[in-house]
């Protein structure tokens, strides 16, 4: 049986190198991972990487896929320079995603978002707890989950709600902080964050379990205030303690700021049981900026 992953971003490709470690190139047996991407060029780049790409874009239209194929991950992102809102165009993916899909898929993982959860005054969210997005982000994953839900493969989706994902090559601010630039953020509102790794681990788990019909809020269960968290960043890369900006209204900024929770992830621990390389963001950062010194040392 095959896989494959639509949209090889940060975290889809995290996805790949992971089934792609696991994979044994040299037999025959082993597993084709499918990659979908609207560029040829990319495509070139992914079979390079021991990935079989196909090239089309799934937001415009239904593509011909291999009937074998028994898992599918939706890791799908938006291209700000669409001329496309991003609701339609998540909404258009996952309809032809399951129009594109034959019968005999077994599990559909659906890399959604907390953006679902609106205003919580930094109070616990869960699975239970009624998803009102504030933002047009989180309005465009719920639409698309909701798509998925109601499909003919419902009883086979699982939907991850990711918090913050950050990584290698990804810590916000990190310059900013080492420069002693004012952040524009409210330092008591909480940041809830999952490191890229931990993530790609928790879909492949999913798969490994062969879960269905489920929902899950994916984070490392360790919430913090941003003053905390630019404050332990501050002191790693060597900068000044932090500087706060009140974020201008209407900003991404502000409206991250009105949406102030707590993630649980006590579900995902028990019925999951993932062993996170990256508990915290201590560890996670600590790790982050040691390889990305070395490198560019």
């Amino acid at each position: 049986m095959a896989k494959i992953i639509f949209g090889l971003g940060y975290l889809g490709l995290r996805i790949a190198e992971q089934w792609i470690r696991r994979s044994q190139p040299q037999e025959a047996t082993s597993e084709r991972i499918y990659a979908v991407t609207r560029s040829p060029e990319k495509g070139a780049l992914l079979e390079q990487r021991g990935l079989c790409p196909v090239v089309g874009d799934i937001a415009a239209e239904k593509l011909p896929l291999d009937a074998g194929i028994s898992t599918a991950v939706i890791a799908i992102g938006y291209d700000r320079g669409s001329s496309q809102p991003i609701g339609e165009v998540y909404a258009r993916s996952a309809q032809n995603i399951v129009d594109s899909l034959s019968d005999s898929v077994e599990r559909v993982i659906y890399i959604s978002s907390t953006g679902v959860f609106g205003r919580a005054s930094g109070e616990w969210v869960s699975e239970e707890t009624p998803a009102e997005p504030l933002r047009e982000g989180g309005k465009a994953c719920l639409a698309a989950e909701n798509i998925l839900r109601q499909s003919r493969l419902s009883e086979r989706v699982t939907i991850l709600r990711l918090a913050g994902i950050y990584g290698p090559d990804r810590i916000p601010r990190r310059a900013d902080l080492a420069a002693g630039r004012a952040i524009d953020a409210a330092p008591d509102g909480y940041l809830n964050l999952i490191h890229v790794d931990d993530a790609a681990s928790i879909v492949l788990a999913v798969d490994d379990q062969k879960m269905g019909g489920e929902l899950f809020l994916v984070s490392d269960g360790s919430p913090t205030l941003r003053r905390d968290y630019y404050a332990e960043l501050a002191r790693i890369v060597g900068g000044p303690p932090p500087q706060f900006a009140t974020p201008a209204i209407g900003s991404p900024a502000a409206a991250r700021a009105a949406s102030d929770k707590r993630i649980s992830n006590a579900k995902l621990m028990a019925q999951l049981k993932p062993v996170l390389a990256y508990p915290s963001y201590q560890e996670g950062l600590a790790a982050i900026v040691r390889e990305e010194d070395s490198r560019n040392r």
